[in-house]
Protein backbone atom coordinates (compact mmCIF):
# COMPACT_ATOMS: atom_id res chain seq x y z
CA UNK A 1 0.00 0.00 0.00
CA UNK A 2 0.95 3.51 -0.62
CA UNK A 3 1.51 5.52 2.61
CA UNK A 4 -0.10 8.53 1.95
CA UNK A 5 0.99 11.92 3.45
CA UNK A 6 0.35 15.28 4.44
CA UNK A 7 2.93 17.99 5.05
CA UNK A 8 2.46 20.72 7.86
CA UNK A 9 4.43 23.55 6.69
CA UNK A 10 6.09 25.08 3.62
CA UNK A 11 9.27 26.06 4.58
CA UNK A 12 12.89 25.77 4.28
CA UNK A 13 12.24 22.32 4.96
CA UNK A 14 8.84 21.43 3.57
CA UNK A 15 9.63 22.85 0.35
CA UNK A 16 12.30 20.34 -0.19
CA UNK A 17 10.42 17.54 1.47
CA UNK A 18 7.62 18.08 -0.65
CA UNK A 19 8.87 18.81 -3.71
CA UNK A 20 10.92 15.09 -3.28
CA UNK A 21 7.44 13.71 -2.97
CA UNK A 22 5.53 14.89 -5.34
CA UNK A 23 8.47 13.60 -7.21
CA UNK A 24 8.09 10.34 -6.45
CA UNK A 25 11.45 10.17 -4.36
CA UNK A 26 10.02 8.18 -1.57
CA UNK A 27 9.26 4.70 -3.02
CA UNK A 28 5.60 3.75 -0.87
CA UNK A 29 5.07 7.27 -0.26
CA UNK A 30 3.34 10.34 -1.45
CA UNK A 31 1.96 13.70 -0.91
CA UNK A 32 -1.57 14.48 -1.18
CA UNK A 33 -1.60 18.04 0.76
CA UNK A 34 -0.13 20.76 2.56
CA UNK A 35 -1.19 22.77 5.65
CA UNK A 36 -0.30 25.90 5.96
CA UNK A 37 -1.55 29.14 7.48
CA UNK A 38 -0.60 30.92 4.48
CA UNK A 39 -1.85 31.06 1.00
CA UNK A 40 0.20 28.44 -1.39
CA UNK A 41 -0.02 28.95 -4.78
CA UNK A 42 3.08 26.71 -5.92
CA UNK A 43 2.44 23.75 -3.42
CA UNK A 44 2.49 20.40 -5.44
CA UNK A 45 -0.80 19.07 -3.77
CA UNK A 46 -4.01 20.57 -2.79
CA UNK A 47 -3.97 23.09 0.33
CA UNK A 48 -5.81 21.63 3.37
CA UNK A 49 -6.87 22.31 6.79
CA UNK A 50 -5.74 20.23 9.58
CA UNK A 51 -8.84 18.76 9.73
CA UNK A 52 -9.32 18.15 6.49
CA UNK A 53 -5.81 16.33 6.21
CA UNK A 54 -6.68 13.69 9.37
CA UNK A 55 -9.55 12.59 6.66
CA UNK A 56 -7.39 11.63 4.18
CA UNK A 57 -3.57 10.79 5.30
CA UNK A 58 -2.40 7.75 7.16
CA UNK A 59 1.09 10.28 8.01
CA UNK A 60 1.49 13.88 8.98
CA UNK A 61 4.76 15.14 9.00
CA UNK A 62 5.73 18.51 10.89
CA UNK A 63 7.80 20.93 9.41
CA UNK A 64 6.40 23.96 10.68
CA UNK A 65 7.89 24.76 14.46
CA UNK A 66 7.53 23.44 18.26
CA UNK A 67 4.20 25.26 18.34
CA UNK A 68 2.62 22.99 15.56
CA UNK A 69 3.47 20.03 17.72
CA UNK A 70 2.31 21.32 21.12
CA UNK A 71 -1.40 22.65 19.33
CA UNK A 72 -2.07 19.57 16.93
CA UNK A 73 0.40 16.45 17.76
CA UNK A 74 -1.72 14.85 20.54
CA UNK A 75 -5.01 14.97 18.26
CA UNK A 76 -3.16 13.54 15.37
CA UNK A 77 -2.55 10.94 17.43
CA UNK A 78 -5.46 9.96 18.77
CA UNK A 79 -7.47 10.43 15.05
CA UNK A 80 -5.15 7.48 13.96
CA UNK A 81 -2.73 8.81 11.84
CA UNK A 82 0.51 8.62 12.10
CA UNK A 83 2.92 11.75 12.78
CA UNK A 84 6.66 12.60 11.88
CA UNK A 85 8.07 15.20 14.39
CA UNK A 86 11.03 17.50 12.70
CA UNK A 87 10.79 19.83 16.03
CA UNK A 88 11.51 17.65 18.60
CA UNK A 89 12.77 20.53 20.84
CA UNK A 90 8.55 20.48 21.64
CA UNK A 91 9.64 17.48 23.56
CA UNK A 92 11.33 19.67 25.96
CA UNK A 93 7.75 19.49 27.83
CA UNK A 94 7.64 16.42 29.70
CA UNK A 95 3.86 16.36 29.98
CA UNK A 96 3.47 16.49 26.47
CA UNK A 97 5.70 13.96 25.59
CA UNK A 98 4.31 11.82 27.85
CA UNK A 99 1.30 12.07 26.63
CA UNK A 100 2.35 11.77 22.86
CA UNK A 101 4.25 8.28 23.73
CA UNK A 102 1.03 7.20 24.94
CA UNK A 103 -1.40 8.79 22.52
CA UNK A 104 -2.91 6.38 20.00
CA UNK A 105 -4.01 4.45 18.00
CA UNK A 106 -1.69 6.72 15.58
CA UNK A 107 2.19 6.20 16.20
CA UNK A 108 4.63 9.15 16.81
CA UNK A 109 7.93 8.68 15.49
CA UNK A 110 11.05 11.38 15.62
CA UNK A 111 13.80 12.30 12.64
CA UNK A 112 17.23 12.46 13.77
CA UNK A 113 17.46 16.18 11.94
CA UNK A 114 21.02 17.39 11.51
CA UNK A 115 23.08 15.02 13.78
CA UNK A 116 23.69 11.34 13.74
CA UNK A 117 24.63 8.07 16.55
CA UNK A 118 21.75 8.64 18.11
CA UNK A 119 20.50 5.29 17.06
CA UNK A 120 24.14 4.11 18.70
CA UNK A 121 23.32 6.41 21.97
CA UNK A 122 19.88 4.42 22.17
CA UNK A 123 21.71 1.27 22.45
CA UNK A 124 24.01 2.17 24.65
CA UNK A 125 21.70 3.10 27.01
CA UNK A 126 20.04 0.10 26.83
CA UNK A 127 23.20 -1.74 28.33
CA UNK A 128 23.28 1.26 31.22
CA UNK A 129 23.04 4.71 31.80
CA UNK A 130 25.20 7.67 30.37
CA UNK A 131 27.00 9.60 32.79
CA UNK A 132 28.53 12.59 30.56
CA UNK A 133 26.64 13.34 27.79
CA UNK A 134 27.66 17.24 26.36
CA UNK A 135 26.16 19.09 22.89
CA UNK A 136 28.00 22.18 21.57
CA UNK A 137 26.26 23.43 19.04
CA UNK A 138 28.05 26.09 16.67
CA UNK A 139 26.42 28.80 14.58
CA UNK A 140 26.25 32.24 12.91
CA UNK A 141 25.52 35.32 15.52
CA UNK A 142 22.95 36.34 12.98
CA UNK A 143 21.01 32.98 13.34
CA UNK A 144 21.18 32.58 16.93
CA UNK A 145 19.44 36.19 18.14
CA UNK A 146 16.48 35.92 20.19
CA UNK A 147 13.89 38.71 21.65
CA UNK A 148 14.68 37.79 25.03
CA UNK A 149 18.46 38.67 25.12
CA UNK A 150 19.51 42.37 26.75
CA UNK A 151 21.26 44.99 24.89
CA UNK A 152 24.64 43.96 26.24
CA UNK A 153 24.75 40.20 24.68
CA UNK A 154 22.76 41.31 21.08
CA UNK A 155 26.33 44.01 21.43
CA UNK A 156 28.40 40.81 21.92
CA UNK A 157 27.17 38.48 19.06
CA UNK A 158 27.06 41.55 16.43
CA UNK A 159 30.34 42.57 17.39
CA UNK A 160 31.88 39.39 17.57
CA UNK A 161 35.33 38.29 15.67
CA UNK A 162 35.82 34.97 17.33
CA UNK A 163 33.45 32.28 19.01
CA UNK A 164 31.16 33.76 21.60
CA UNK A 165 29.25 31.25 24.24
CA UNK A 166 25.93 32.64 24.16
CA UNK A 167 24.18 29.99 26.89
CA UNK A 168 24.95 26.79 28.55
CA UNK A 169 22.31 24.51 30.33
CA UNK A 170 20.48 21.18 29.73
CA UNK A 171 18.55 20.23 26.76
CA UNK A 172 15.50 20.96 29.03
CA UNK A 173 16.58 24.65 28.79
CA UNK A 174 18.27 25.30 25.78
CA UNK A 175 15.14 24.44 23.42
CA UNK A 176 12.80 26.62 25.00
CA UNK A 177 15.61 29.86 24.48
CA UNK A 178 16.14 29.40 20.72
CA UNK A 179 12.83 27.28 19.21
CA UNK A 180 14.44 27.35 15.27
CA UNK A 181 18.16 26.55 16.25
CA UNK A 182 18.46 23.63 18.84
CA UNK A 183 16.19 20.89 18.21
CA UNK A 184 18.97 18.76 18.19
CA UNK A 185 19.32 19.16 21.60
CA UNK A 186 15.98 17.79 22.74
CA UNK A 187 17.04 15.11 19.49
CA UNK A 188 20.24 14.35 21.71
CA UNK A 189 17.99 13.87 25.09
CA UNK A 190 14.97 11.56 23.28
CA UNK A 191 18.09 9.14 22.34
CA UNK A 192 19.67 8.96 25.63
CA UNK A 193 16.28 9.15 27.37
CA UNK A 194 16.68 12.40 30.14
CA UNK A 195 16.69 15.68 29.22
CA UNK A 196 19.06 16.42 32.14
CA UNK A 197 21.82 14.33 31.36
CA UNK A 198 22.26 16.85 28.69
CA UNK A 199 24.75 19.17 28.75
CA UNK A 200 24.32 21.74 26.16
CA UNK A 201 26.34 24.71 25.02
CA UNK A 202 25.25 27.36 22.47
CA UNK A 203 28.33 28.99 20.43
CA UNK A 204 28.02 31.97 18.05
CA UNK A 205 31.01 32.19 15.46
CA UNK A 206 31.13 34.89 12.93
CA UNK A 207 33.43 32.43 11.05
CA UNK A 208 31.29 29.48 11.11
CA UNK A 209 30.20 28.77 7.61
CA UNK A 210 29.01 25.56 8.46
CA UNK A 211 26.90 24.69 11.34
CA UNK A 212 28.77 22.35 13.49
CA UNK A 213 27.53 20.09 16.40
CA UNK A 214 29.29 18.20 18.14
CA UNK A 215 28.00 15.44 21.07
CA UNK A 216 30.44 13.69 23.37
CA UNK A 217 29.05 11.07 25.54
CA UNK A 218 30.56 8.36 28.26
CA UNK A 219 29.25 5.62 30.36
CA UNK A 220 30.67 2.47 32.01
CA UNK A 221 30.43 0.84 28.62
CA UNK A 222 32.82 2.91 26.21
CA UNK A 223 33.26 6.44 25.09
CA UNK A 224 31.35 8.06 21.72
CA UNK A 225 31.99 11.62 19.91
CA UNK A 226 29.90 12.51 16.71
CA UNK A 227 30.77 15.39 14.84
CA UNK A 228 28.43 17.09 12.14
CA UNK A 229 29.47 20.47 10.27
CA UNK A 230 26.36 21.58 7.74
CA UNK A 231 25.99 24.34 5.43
CA UNK A 232 23.40 26.32 6.74
CA UNK A 233 20.14 26.22 4.66
CA UNK A 234 20.18 29.38 2.05
CA UNK A 235 16.66 30.33 2.39
CA UNK A 236 16.65 29.43 6.53
CA UNK A 237 20.05 29.65 7.63
CA UNK A 238 18.68 28.81 11.29
CA UNK A 239 18.49 25.50 9.84
CA UNK A 240 21.17 23.12 8.23
CA UNK A 241 21.08 22.04 4.62
CA UNK A 242 20.45 18.36 5.29
CA UNK A 243 17.35 18.65 7.48
CA UNK A 244 14.77 17.75 5.30
CA UNK A 245 16.63 15.09 3.69
CA UNK A 246 16.96 13.70 6.95
CA UNK A 247 13.16 14.04 7.15
CA UNK A 248 13.06 12.11 3.65
CA UNK A 249 14.91 9.21 4.94
CA UNK A 250 12.91 8.91 7.83
CA UNK A 251 9.78 8.31 5.63
CA UNK A 252 11.51 5.81 3.13
CA UNK A 253 12.09 3.58 7.01
CA UNK A 254 8.34 4.39 7.49
CA UNK A 255 7.25 3.60 4.31
CA UNK A 256 9.56 0.38 4.14
CA UNK A 257 11.75 1.05 2.04
CA UNK A 258 13.97 -1.77 1.90
CA UNK A 259 17.82 -1.25 2.42
CA UNK A 260 17.04 1.28 5.47
CA UNK A 261 19.86 1.50 7.86
CA UNK A 262 17.26 1.41 11.20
Amino acid sequence: MTLKVGLVGWGAIGRVVGSALAGGAVEGAELVCVVDNRALGTAPAPQLTFEEALECCDLIVEAAGQGVVREWAERILRSGTDLLIASTGALTDEELKKRLLSAGPGRVYFTSGAVGGLDLLQAVCRLGPLHDVRLTTTKLPSTLEQPWMDEALLARLRTATGPVEVLSGTARDIPVKFPKSTNVAASVALAVGDLDAVRVRVVADPGAHRTRHVIEAAGPHGSYRFEAAHLPDPVNPATSQVVPYAVLRSLGAIAGRTGQIL
